[in-house]
């Protein structure tokens, strides 16, 4: 699989959902154990073939299909700004904000230098609608962040009196 699905949705993204498999390019979750509701991602393809410009978000009821669908656009999460910056292509340029599958080439990561943390908010942002309390982050630790403590204050001066 040229496009290397499972590195990038396990290990790239890191998505927190329960329950989860890449079967081929697709990634499928069932948030909520023991729900209807599943979740299938999918590298959204574009008018080219073997050429891809994001991620397609669906949820699906077992029984009754797709219910809802959503596209996230590589371009509108910067997930390739730099690279294609790096590369001096500009967004109206053919081939910017996408990847590309090249079946014969195993040695071809499409994805590489990605910054995801932009897709990934919006992966959360759109299960939490469908899948409330399904995305399990780590609560961030107090000893790495900056603490607050009490500062006195400065003593108030007493410039002059007023009369009224």
């Amino acid at each position: 699989m040229a496009l290397y699905a499972r590195e990038f949705f396990m290990e790239h993204l890191k998505l927190p959902l329960a329950d989860a498999a890449v079967v081929g390019n697709t990634y499928y979750a069932m948030p909520t154990p023991g729900g209807p509701l599943r979740l299938r991602i999918d590298f959204a393809r574009t008018i080219r073939a073997d050429e891809y410009d994001g991620l397609r978000l669906a949820t699906m009821h077992q029984d009754t299909g797709e219910l809802d669908a959503v596209a996230l656009r590589f371009e509108d999460h910067k997930t390739f700004d730099h690279r294609d910056a790096a590369r001096g292509r500009s967004p109206r340029e053919s081939g910017y904000g996408t990847i590309y599958e090249f079946r014969d080439r195993p040695d071809w990561v499409p994805w590489e230098g990605a910054h995801t943390s932009g897709l990934r908010a919006a992966i959360e942002q759109y299960t939490s609608v469908w899948f409330p309390g399904a995305w399990k982050t780590p609560a961030p630790s107090r000893t790495s962040g900056r603490t607050a403590r009490k500062v006195p204050s400065p003593p108030t001066a007493r410039g002059g009196s007023r009369s009224l």
